[in-house]
């Protein structure tokens, strides 16, 4: 029997991957719990103790010593206790074995209940403390069902939950499909510990790379930054920390074989790796690889950003969509602002044509030396230049042309429209003269052309006979 109940708490504790001295504490706190209800007063303090080599059970039992014990349960006799403990005294509480030879049927029923409880508290406790210490790293799982808003995973010991936000928006996922997810936190609830993993974490590349890089993994190569769109692109600076040491080398790897098992592992993700430098106009030219940078100016105040690219390279730099520049910035922290050469050199020109301009005003508006003073004679000379001639009465004009109708010097001007500005019409005589519109001719039929041969014939008799009277 005993070596039966041994049997029995060690496949408990392979079947629940728990030590065998949790199910031993959980089998003797649900022990506690059936025996108080059956044999002992229910606040009674008392305490099961199980023999891991034999498997014998010993209830033990809080009693009060008296002289004549009136509740057996509650107090033992002062003879009995000085068997115990030799030296005990009256009022005082000793352990006493208390064993039970039987429980009953419920008292069973409530162990069984215990028993399971603890033991599930016990696999929550284990399973909580075993990945919390693996929070932000990688663990590897089935997807096991899926839901609208949420795909749930098995990682072994636990059910992890990959939510609609944390998942890559080109990813599929089916039944059976074993994951790579960076394990985001974990959470104590009701009904367990709740596992959060994630497939679009900027994180997820970096341990990614601690797999695939012996140099990441050992901090020969560090990596700096990350700017991550899942499923799309992203792009990954790196710096050395020895010197003679490539980093981008060596996170591409022999032929690229490296940085592909990564591409591979996020179904085809784009990466880019780029030097990372202290100089941060260095930086954000490497921030823009693949395209060809030729300068950069940087505005602190704004946090801005001003590259020149050439023309050919305007499009690779800002990418398809904006992709390219939009992860530089990640990348860097600017604001980047990209342009084209041939549009840098129009807003150079445009900025030193006006200077020239302001430069020509000065020198035009400015003030113009003082004059000398001009002698006596010379000032006579240039008083009669000055002066208008006299105008004869044969050179005026003529009167016609001299007289004018008197203009009101208060009344405002009327507005001259385009119909004001051309020329007039012509006048009824001359609209006399055009010709009248002919009128259209009546329509004819076959009986017309005929009366009109006859007419004729008429005519020519006519003009016979006239002849010869002549």
């Amino acid at each position: 029997m005993k070596s039966e109940f041994m049997l029995a708490i060690t496949q408990l504790s392979a079947e629940k991957n728990l030590p065998k001295e949790v199910v031993l504490s959980a089998v003797e706190t649900a022990l506690v719990s059936a025996y108080r209800k059956d044999s002992f007063a229910s606040n009674q303090e008392i305490s099961v103790k199980i023999d891991p080599a034999t498997g014998r059970v010993k209830v033990w039992a809080e009693k009060t010593v008296v002289e004549q014990p009136s509740d057996t349960r509650r107090e033992i006799s002062l003879a009995d206790a000085a068997k115990l403990k030799p030296d005990v005294q009256l009022d005082e509480v000793v352990m006493v074995e208390a064993t039970p030879r039987n429980a009953g049927r419920i008292a069973a029923q409530t162990a069984k209940q215990v028993i399971l409880q603890r033991l599930h508290e016990a696999e929550h406790s284990a399973i909580f403390e075993e990945y919390s210490d693996k929070e932000g790293d990688i663990v590897t799982g089935v997807v096991q069902r899926m839901e609208p808003r949420q795909l749930f995973v098995d990682l072994g010991r636990a059910e992890a939950i990959l939510p609609a936000a944390e998942q890559v928006r080109n990813e599929r996922y089916r039944i059976g499909q074993r994951l790579r997810v960076y394990l985001l936190e974990v959470v104590r609830t009701s009904r367990g510990p709740q596992v959060v993993v994630s497939r679009s974490h900027p994180d997820l590349l970096r341990r990614l790379f601690e797999l695939e890089v012996p140099e990441v993994l050992s901090g020969v190569v560090e990596i700096k930054v990350i700017a991550r769109e899942a499923g799309y692109r992203s792009k990954i600076a790196v710096a050395a920390r020895q010197e003679g040491i490539d980093p981008v080398g060596c996170c591409v790897g022999l032929r690229g074989i490296r940085i592909q098992n990564i591409m591979r592992e996020l179904n085809g993700e784009k990466l880019d790796v780029v030097v990372w430098d202290s100089d941060a106009a260095a930086f954000i030219a490497n921030a823009l690889s693949p395209a060809q940078v030729l300068s950069v100016e940087l505005n602190e105040d704004e946090g801005i950003a001003t590259v020149v690219v050439p023309d050919r390279q305007l499009s690779l730099a800002i990418g398809k969509e904006g992709q390219n520049a939009r992860l530089a910035a990640k990348l860097s922290g600017w604001r980047i602002d990209i342009k084209s050469a041939s549009i840098a050199e129009e807003e150079k020109l445009t900025k030193a044509e006006p200077s020239a301009e302001v430069e020509e005003e000065a020198v035009v508006g400015g003030e113009l030396p003082p004059e000398a003073p001009l002698a006596p004679e010379e000032e006579a000379e240039a008083k009669e230049k000055a002066e208008p001639e006299p105008v004869l009465e044969t050179e005026l004009a003529p009167p016609e042309t001299i007289l004018k109708p008197p203009v009101e010097v208060g009344a405002p001007k009327k507005l001259r429209f385009a119909e004001d500005v051309m020329v007039s019409g012509p006048t009824k005589a001359v609209s006399k003269l055009r010709k009248k519109k002919k009128k259209s001719a009546p329509e004819r039929s076959a009986d017309d052309g005929v009366r009109i041969r006859k007419q004729r014939r008429g005519r020519e008799i006519l003009d016979e006979e006239e002849g010869e009277e002549y």
